[in-house]
């Protein structure tokens, strides 16, 4: 036992850095894959660079994105970081002209 009591330092670093390092790494990275490989036609996505687009065609590593009407882009699968879900908010501020419940 005591041959091995200078190790028990060791294996507890290691098991500290695999619970706070290896480990959420390895979630991300596997989360990012599924977004990933989750990208269907008409996606709004993300880029690393922080470009957004909407995926117009899909190919196995490669995808088209229109960035602009009219405008599309090949890009490599890998560079999607994200799916943008749509907003559900209304732009318009103050009350609803059409309703009849505006003060004038």
């Amino acid at each position: 036992m005591s041959e091995l009591q200078p190790l028990i330092p060791f294996v507890l670093i290691v098991a500290v850095f695999w619970f706070l390092v290896a480990r959420p790494a390895r979630r991300q990275r596997q989360k990012l894959a599924d977004t990933q490989s989750s990208i269907a036609i008409g996606s709004e996505v993300m880029l690393g660079a922080g470009i957004f687009g909407r995926v117009s065609s899909l190919e196995e590593e490669t995808l088209h994105l229109e960035v602009a009407s009219g405008m599309t882009v090949k890009v490599a699968r890998q560079a999607v970081v994200r799916v943008v879900e749509p907003v559900g908010y209304d732009t318009h501020e103050g009350p609803d002209p059409t309703d009849g419940s505006a003060e004038h």
